[in-house]
């Protein structure tokens, strides 16, 4: 029993329970009652009503090439709050950061694969068969990144340039001359659709670790890009069909003959879309400016290409920029 204190009354305990469930009731079923409520949608909409009464999907943007000012100012955030100081200058002072368990540097690592067979825990018979890709010490400790000359983190910088200039979209098939270990490659395969990216390489060294080390490692295999060994600017080999919507030789055309670079530019005016499609040239266009400003200007016009202009892209991560020239296919 309950016993009200200010009336002396005395209601049954489940007399109260009664009440409380029929309140409970009328208070779930009234705004179904109510001929003005409307459902509450939880949901976020994915198409839009048009003043016709059609339904149009929303437009979700793509995700940015490019860090945005805001997404550095958040980097430097994260940095301060994490107490985490300016790198130091010195070679000592830097290795005196090293932790981890059993700290080794690339030579190192590698005296360990060689002493230790890979750092197997297999001998004998059974030594050669789990590893399902054979891939040699020099490449598990990334010596390939050293290769030429510059930081490999600038792969990422160049990516970033030419896909923004590019205006590049997935779905567009980039072809790279001299694509190497894959330095700038790994971001165009990965931001691109499957077989949408195309590499012309001649170097077998290079070709062994963007096969045998960087795709497998980069969870790219499923990308599959179409990289043949070749030196012969013979580019029907991808395929008589495929135009480009972007084609670039990051410091490859000033190692080459003029007469070969001039071979191949006849070949890639072919291959490259009207209009939007690009051919970028890094460093320097000798085999242009050797002929002269308006010899060079006629033989591009034979072969329907017009020189657009000169650009240079700054690093992110460290101070250096690089110098691209751009061509483009001229209107019919």
């Amino acid at each position: 029993m309950a016993i009200s204190p200010s009336k002396g009354i005395t209601v049954p305990a489940s007399l109260l329970l009664l009440l409380a469930a029929a309140a409970l009731l009328l208070f779930l079923i009234l705004p179904s009652l109510s001929p003005s409520s409307s459902p509450v949608s939880l949901s976020c909409p994915t198409t839009t009503a048009s003043a016709t009464g059609s339904l149009a999907a929303t437009t979700i943007p793509a995700d940015p090439i490019s860090p945005s000012g805001d997404d550095i100012a958040w980097l430097k955030f994260q940095l301060s709050r994490n107490s985490i100081q300016e790198p130091p200058t010195l070679p000592a002072a830097w290795h005196s950061l090293r932790k981890g368990i059993n700290p080794r540097t690339r030579a190192q690592q590698l005296e360990d694969l060689r002493r230790f067979k890979g750092i197997s825990h297999y001998e004998g018979d059974d030594a050669g068969n789990h590893t399902a890709l054979s891939c040699p010490g020099e490449l598990l400790v990334e010596e390939h990144h050293s290769n030429y000359g510059e930081p490999w983190a600038g792969g990422r910088d160049v990516f970033e340039f030419l896909a923004t200039a590019a205006g590049l979209a997935s779905a567009d098939h980039v072809l790279e001359i001299g694509c190497g270990t894959l330095r700038v490659g790994l971001h165009f395969i990965r931001y691109l659709d499957p077989a949408r990216f195309h590499c012309l390489e001649r170097d077998e060294l290079s070709l062994m670790a963007a096969l045998r080390y960087e795709l497998p490692s980069q969870g790219l295999l499923h990308k599959r890009p179409l990289i043949l060994r070749g030196e012969d600017m013979e580019f029907d080999r991808f395929g008589s069909d495929v135009h480009y919507d972007l084609i670039y030789a990051s410091a490859v055309f000033l190692h080459m003959p003029d007469a070969l670079v001039w071979a191949g530019m006849e070949r890639l005016s072919a291959k490259l879309k009207p209009e939007k499609g690009r051919i970028f040239v890094s460093h320097n266009i000798k085999f242009c400016s050797r002929l002269g400003g308006d010899e060079c200007t006629k033989r591009l016009t034979n072969l329907g290409i017009e020189y657009v202009g000169k650009r240079t892209h700054d690093s992110l991560l460290f101070n250096h920029y690089e110098i691209w020239f751009e061509f483009r296919k001229m209107k019919a």
